[in-house]
C-alpha cells in the first residue's frame, strides 16, 4: 500500500471501499465486513486505515492469574502496538460479548496508544470517558459505559471475531463510524483504480439527482447508463 493508495483510502469512507473491493474482484459477494450497528467516540472522525494488531480482552470476572502475569502480558500489548507495522489499528476482541461491562478504552488508553503511533481502535468492547479520549484517534466500539470493572488483556496476536468479522493479526482494515472491512489483499494494487470507476459511476446519478428536480424519464436513462457502468 503506497501513499497514493492511503491517501485515497483516508478520503473514502468505509461503504465506499466495501463497493470498491467489488469492482476490483468484478463481482458481488464480498462478506469480510461488521455487521450490527458500531458507537464510535467521534461521528465526525476521518476513516482510519491500517493493519490490524490483534489481542483478547476480559473485564467481567476477577481474574485468576496471579498479577505479574497480567502486568507482563499487558506491557507485551503495548510492546506489539509499538513496534507493529504502520499505519496500525489495535483490533480487539471482548470475551464478554454479548455482556460486556469492562471499558479497556477512555481518556488514557487512547492517549498512550495515540503516542504509541497506533492510528485508531476497533472492539466489539467497551468506550467511557467520551469528551477527553485523544483527538485524532478514532474508537469504534461496542457500547458506552462508566467502568472499567476487571479488564484486562488476556491473549496476544491471532485471530480476533468483532461484530460478526474475523480479524488475522497484520489485515488491512478500513474502518469509520459505518463499521470495518478487511481488504483483501489480492486486490490491492487494483482498488485506486476500482475507487476512481466506482465514484465516477455513482456520479452518473448524483448529478442529475444533485441539480434538483428531475423527470422520471431523465432518471431512468442515467440509471440506466449507472447499471451498465456498476458492479
Amino acid at each position: 500500500m503506497d501513499d497514493e493508495l492511503l491517501d485515497l483510502l483516508r478520503r473514502c469512507d468505509t461503504p465506499t471501499v466495501c463497493n470498491a473491493i467489488e469492482v476490483a474482484q468484478g463481482k458481488r459477494g464480498f462478506q469480510a465486513f461488521t455487521r450490527g450497528t458500531v458507537a464510535t467516540s467521534d461521528a465526525s472522525a476521518p476513516p482510519v486505515v491500517g493493519y490490524a494488531v490483534t489481542a483478547r480482552i476480559s473485564a467481567q470476572h476477577p481474574p485468576s492469574e496471579p498479577a505479574e502475569a497480567i502486568r507482563t502480558r499487558r506491557m507485551a500489548y503495548y510492546e506489539r502496538m509499538a513496534n507493529a507495522p504502520r499505519p496500525a489499528i489495535a483490533v480487539i476482541e471482548d470475551m464478554d460479548d454479548p455482556d460486556c461491562v469492562g471499558a479497556f478504552w477512555g481518556e488514557i488508553n487512547t492517549w498512550v496508544h495515540k503516542s504509541l503511533g497506533v492510528a485508531g481502535v476497533l472492539t466489539n468492547g467497551v468506550m467511557r470517558d467520551l469528551g477527553d479520549c485523544a483527538p485524532g484517534f478514532p474508537v469504534i466500539a461496542g457500547s458506552v459505559g462508566p467502568s472499567h470493572a476487571f479488564v484486562r488483556v488476556t491473549e496476544l496476536g491471532g485471530p480476533v471475531t468483532v461484530f460478526g468479522l474475523t480479524v488475522f493479526d497484520g489485515d488491512l482494515l478500513h474502518a469509520d463510524r459505518h463499521g470495518a472491512v478487511v481488504i483483501p489483499p489480492e486486490v490491492v494494487p487494483d482498488l485506486r483504480d476500482a475507487i476512481r470507476k466506482l465514484l465516477a459511476s455513482e456520479d452518473i446519478v448524483l448529478r442529475e439527482a444533485k441539480k434538483g428536480p428531475m423527470s422520471f424519464e431523465t432518471f431512468q436513462q442515467c440509471w440506466e447508463a449507472f447499471e451498465r457502468a456498476r458492479t
